[in-house]
């Protein structure tokens, strides 16, 4: 995720599947239900650090922080390693 829409539509995703709805994850957050409701739909210019882990805690979610470009699937690391020990076998 590069945006804070991205983030915003990952949260909402999450909190859907838990079966949450945005009062219930807002009031045990701290934050106000319209808040959340604007970084869900990627339309808040501002959602603070302290919100986005608050949020995140009650979702049962954590931020991972990966240098640009390192990013992919345990699958997609596992194709590329076997891709280049493959290369070096010819």
């Amino acid at each position: 995720m590069q945006t804070l829409s991205e983030l915003g539509l990952a949260v909402a995703e999450r909190r859907r599947a838990l079966g949450l709805t945005q009062i219930d994850v807002a009031a045990q957050a701290g934050v106000a239900s319209d808040t959340l409701s604007r970084f869900e739909l990627g339309k808040a210019t501002d959602f603070g650090a302290r919100k986005l882990l608050a949020v995140l805690a009650v979702l049962g979610m954590e931020m991972e922080y990966i240098p640009e470009g390192h990013s992919g699937s345990l699958d997609s690391l596992a194709l590329e390693q076997r891709l280049v020990h493959a290369k070096r076998r010819r």
